[in-house]
């Protein structure tokens, strides 16, 4: 029996080709993943099922649920279907869901639309469900809203909304991608229960075959709108049949070979560091109370060292980053820079703070989109007491673009002009520009494909080599940090719970807390000479 149905389906857009002759199938309680870079086409299928499509889209083709040519639906039909029969869990979920609505109203809201059952029967059934997803009542009232959850339990959130109604189709769109390990875990495990549990048909859009190895009953690998390769997920590993396949899957698993790294001499020294926030008072007469998010931190960072921290969400990662770039200030130790204080008293430690840059997660959303690129790399010249101008401004900015494998003349062109991985080359050359002698890495490869991702890691690799680059680099994606740092700092609560040689900490960990990170860790599965070399 057949769920969903895709018959030779081809899109296109204002006269663009999509999407050409994709075909696939779901049948009830079977799970298929359809992986590829950005760009292959797979959202825009999942958003053909869904008919979410702009007015100058032309579709050919059959869509069809359980028998019913979607395409022939009027969008009044579609309307009725979208929620009932077929829910979508969306990759963020903080854009998916409304800010100033609970998360009770919010889970109500699919059920009142289809007018399933009364208020008060749809209030039962949202707690039902988000008690079903892991946020119950007793920590989650309906009352709560978006902002006081975590990234995990939004998307958590999400998915109630998304099988309030018991849908027979339920589609997930990159539903783990910025989550640590152990929250994506549990999310992939919550998706599989909801299929046993409710049998239904679940598609899955993802670029990373090692999230959906263990997952997937197919997998549908895309590419450039086209369908190059399928196949129940065993055989596929076992048997790769195109070189697409075969790169992204070595793409999954790249690593990188770091320089060694120079004598030990101390750069960024972290010394019992402290950070406290005030949270609500507890009664009217209650005194302030405080919430300490880093715990007496304290760790070295050598000149020339690739230094890895890693933790859920929460664990004190961002705060510590913040604190260590001068942005908030500590409440008890110090935070040496080349032996000088970060902070001076309460105020940032501006000689010291043009030492250090950043790369940030979002490329796209960490540059002013009407600023051309030469305007936007020179941005840490305003740390500058003598910054450079005329013939050295350009020789400058030539020289950070060429060092990230960009052409100088990218200097004259806009951000949106460019992928997402070069983005990121854009952004790592704005972090060199002034040669800062710290770089923080944070999550800075998360959001990219498997092959993006790959080249940036070798860039990072060819950058250590020309540059003797140190930096400090914070990610949950453990197979990133294993391959590009040489020692990495395990946080947990606000507390350093293990650190050590990389490798060392990911072939024999010793706290109970990396063990269950690691674990949780998506692993690639090994193939066969025949596949890989096919």
């Amino acid at each position: 029996m057949t769920l969903l149905e895709i018959n030779h389906l081809s899109l296109s857009i204002g006269g663009v080709a999509i999407l050409m002759d994709v075909s696939l199938s779901i049948a009830p309680g079977e799970i298929v993943a359809v992986t590829g870079e950005s760009g292959s086409g797979k959202s825009m299928t999942a958003f053909s099922v869904m008919q979410l499509l702009p007015n100058l889209a032309h579709v050919s083709g059959q869509i069809r649920l359980d028998g019913t040519d979607l395409l022939a639906l009027d969008e009044d039909t579609m309307c009725g279907v979208r929620g009932r029969q077929i829910g979508m869990v969306f990759q963020e979920p903080m854009t998916a869901l409304n800010p100033v609505k609970t998360i009770g109203d919010q889970v109500m809201e699919t059920i009142l639309i289809h007018k399933a059952m009364p208020r008060p029967e749809a209030e039962t059934r949202a707690r039902d469900v988000l008690d079903r997803v892991g946020l119950p009542a007793d920590q989650f009232p309906l009352s709560r809203y978006p902002h006081e959850l975590s990234g995990g339990q939004r998307q958590r959130v999400v998915i109630a909304m998304a099988i309030a109604l018991r849908p027979k189709l339920l589609i997930a769109d990159e539903p783990t991608t910025a989550l640590d390990v152990t929250t994506q875990a549990q999310i992939l495990e919550l998706l599989k229960g909801l299929v046993r549990e409710f049998d239904m048909g679940l598609l899955m859009i993802t670029h990373d075959l090692a999230v959906v190895s263990d997952m997937a009953n197919r997998i549908v690998v895309m590419r450039h709108g086209e369908v190059v390769e399928t196949g129940p997920t065993s055989d596929l590993f076992a048997n790769m049949q195109h070189p697409y396949t075969r790169m992204l899957f070595e793409a999954s698993g790249h690593q990188v070979q770091l320089p060694a790294p120079p004598a030990p001499q101390p750069l960024l020294e972290v010394r019992d560091a402290i950070r406290d926030y005030r949270v609500p008072r507890t009664g009217l007469f209650q005194p302030q109370g405080h919430h300490r998010a880093v715990k007496q931190v304290s760790f070295t960072l050598n000149r020339g060292e690739r230094l890895g921290l890693v933790g859920e969400s929460g664990c004190g990662k961002s705060t510590l980053t913040r604190a260590i770039l001068g942005l908030e200030p500590l409440q008890g130790g110090e935070i040496l820079l080349d032996g000088e204080p970060v902070f001076a008293g309460h105020r940032p430690n501006l000689d010291v703070r043009r030492k250090m840059q950043v790369v940030f997660q979002d490329p796209f959303g960490s540059f002013n989109p009407r600023h051309k690129v030469d305007r936007l790399i020179t941005e840490p010249f305003h740390l500058l007491d003598a910054p450079p101008t005329g013939p050295a401004r350009e020789q400058a900015i030539g020289e950070a673009l060429t060092a990230v494998g960009l052409n100088p003349g990218d200097a004259a062109k806009y951000i949106h002009e460019f992928s997402g991985g070069q983005r990121q080359r854009i952004a790592i050359a704005r972090a060199l520009i002034i040669k800062p002698k710290l770089i923080l890495f944070d999550e800075a490869v998360s959001a990219l494909d498997v092959s993006v991702r790959a080249q940036i890691l070798d860039l990072l690799a060819d950058l250590c080599r020309a540059y003797q680059l140190t930096y400090l680099f914070i990610s949950h994606d453990l197979s990133v940090v294993r391959t590009v740092t040489d020692r990495v700092l395990v946080m947990k609560a606000g507390e350093i719970v293990e650190q050590g040689a990389t490798e060392a900490v990911f072939s024999a960990p010793h706290h109970p807390y990396t063990q269950s990170l690691i674990a949780a860790a998506p692993v690639l599965p090994s193939v066969t000479q025949k596949g890989a070399s096919a």
